[in-house]
C-alpha cells in the first residue's frame, strides 16, 4: 500500500516521496528575475525533505503577470538564477518544478502588502490586462482587452518559448497554470468566456485554448518528462465549471499527455462561497483519479502529516501539495517522517538534530 513516503514513478522520473511544495506566489521580482530569496526560499524546501519544489506562477509574458512583482520566464535572461535554484535544489535530492502561468484579466495588480488592488492600465508599473472576452474580475476594476486570434497564437507560442527556457534551466517538471480565474480557467469557463468563435460556447471551444497550450509545450518539453497542469476543479458557482467537467477535460489532458492533474478550485468568482475545511479539495483529486484514471495531486488545507498520509493511503490522490503549511513548517517532510515512523535522509549538515543534544 502507498503511503507519504513511498517512491513514486512518473515516465523516467521518480520522486523519492509524496510531498510536493505547491506555487507560493512571493511578489518579490523585479523585470521578472528571481533572485536570492527565491533561492532561499525554495531551497529551504528541499532542505526540508520535500520531493519537489515548484516555482510560482512563473510568467509567460510580460502581460502575463499577475503583479510587477511575478516571476517570469519570458526572456533568456531569466534562465541563469534560475537555473542556479534548480542546481540547488537538486543537491538537496530533490526535484525542481517550474510552474508556468499567463494572469489573463487578473493582471497588472499591485502586491498584496500594499493593497493588491488592479494597477489602472495608464498608470506607472500599469498595464492592460487581456482575457477572452472583455469581462472584468469585478465591476470596480477595469475592463479586459479580448484577445483576437492573432493574440492567442502569441500566448501559445510565449507558452512554448517558455517552457524551452524551463528545460535549459534544468527544471524536472512543467506545470500549466490553468486554475484560480487567470487566463485559461477563463478560457474554459463559461462565467469568464463569452466568445462565440472556436473559442468560446461549448465545452469543446472552451478547452480548446489548455488542449492547445498543452501541445504548445509538449513541443518544447520532453516526452520523457513530468507534465502536470493545475485546474480550478468547480468555480464554487451556479452556472459555472464543475467537478464533472473537471473528470471530462482530465481525460483529454490524459490523452494528449499530461501526467498529473494538480487538483484546485475556485478563483473565477470574486464572489464564489467556497466552504473551507480541512482538505476541503481532496474530493477533486479522488474524483478525477478515479473517474479519468489519472494521477493526481491534493491541495488545499492539508496540514498534519496524518492527514497528508491518510490521503495517499487511501487512495484520494497519489501526491498531496502544501502551500501555506510549508511556510510555517519548511521541513514538514522531516517531522512528517519522524511522526508516522519513517526514516528519511536528512542533510548532512542537520543530522546531530535527529539526536537528543549531548551534555
Amino acid at each position: 500500500m502507498a503511503h507519504l513516503f513511498s517512491p513514486l514513478t512518473i515516465k523516467n522520473t521518480e520522486f523519492k516521496n509524496r510531498i510536493f511544495v505547491s506555487p507560493m506566489c512571493e511578489y518579490s521580482s523585479t523585470d521578472g528575475f528571481a533572485n536570492d530569496w527565491h533561492l532561499v526560499h525554495l531551497g529551504g524546501f528541499a532542505v526540508g525533505g520535500a520531493a519537489l519544489v515548484m516555482t510560482e506562477a512563473t510568467a509567460v509574458s510580460p502581460e502575463g503577470r499577475i503583479s510587477p512583482g511575478d516571476l517570469g520566464i519570458w526572456k533568456d535572461d531569466h534562465i541563469e538564477k534560475l537555473k542556479q535554484i534548480a542546481s540547488f535544489v537538486h543537491s538537496q535530492d530533490a526535484l525542481a518544478g517550474i510552474q508556468l502561468a499567463h494572469a489573463g484579466r487578473k493582471a497588472s495588480h499591485d502586491i498584496p502588502w500594499k493593497g493588491g488592488k488592479q494597477i489602472p492600465s495608464d498608470a506607472e508599473n500599469g498595464w492592460k490586462s487581456l482575457a477572452p472576452s472583455a469581462v472584468s474580475f469585478t465591476e470596480a476594476e477595469e475592463a479586459p482587452l479580448e484577445l483576437d486570434k492573432t493574440d492567442i497564437e502569441k500566448i501559445k507560442a510565449d507558452f512554448k518559448a517558455a517552457a524551452a527556457r524551463a528545460l535549459e534551466a534544468g527544471f524536472d517538471v512543467v506545470e500549466i497554470h490553468g486554475a484560480h480565474g487567470y487566463l485559461i480557467h477563463e478560457f474554459y469557463s463559461p462565467l469568464s468566456n463569452h466568445r462565440t468563435d472556436e473559442y468560446g460556447g461549448s465545452f469543446e471551444n472552451r478547452t480548446r485554448l489548455l488542449l492547445e497550450v498543452v501541445d504548445s509545450v509538449k513541443a518544447s518539453w520532453p516526452d520523457d518528462k513530468p507534465l502536470f497542469v493545475r485546474i480550478s476543479s468547480t468555480d464554487w458557482t451556479e452556472g459555472g465549471w464543475t467537478a464533472d467537467d473537471s473528470v471530462a477535460l482530465s481525460k483529454l489532458l490524459k490523452e494528449k499527455g499530461v501526467d498529473l492533474i494538480d487538483c484546485s478550485s475556485g478563483g473565477n468568482v470574486a464572489t464564489a462561497k467556497i466552504p473551507l475545511k480541512p482538505g476541503y479539495q481532496v474530493e477533486f483529486a479522488e474524483k478525477i483519479k478515479k473517474e479519468a484514471e489519472i494521477l493526481t495531486g491534493a491541495v488545499g488545507l492539508i496540514t498534519t502529516p496524518q492527514q497528508a498520509d491518510e490521503i495517499i493511503q487511501t487512495g484520494q490522490a497519489d501526491a498531496v501539495l502544501l502551500a501555506r503549511e510549508m511556510l510555517r513548517d519548511p521541513h514538514f517532510a522531516l517531522r512528517a517522517a519522524r511522526e508516522l515512523g519513517h526514516e528519511i535522509k536528512w542533510p548532512l549538515q542537520y543530522e546531530r538534530a535527529k539526536w537528543p543534544a549531548s551534555k
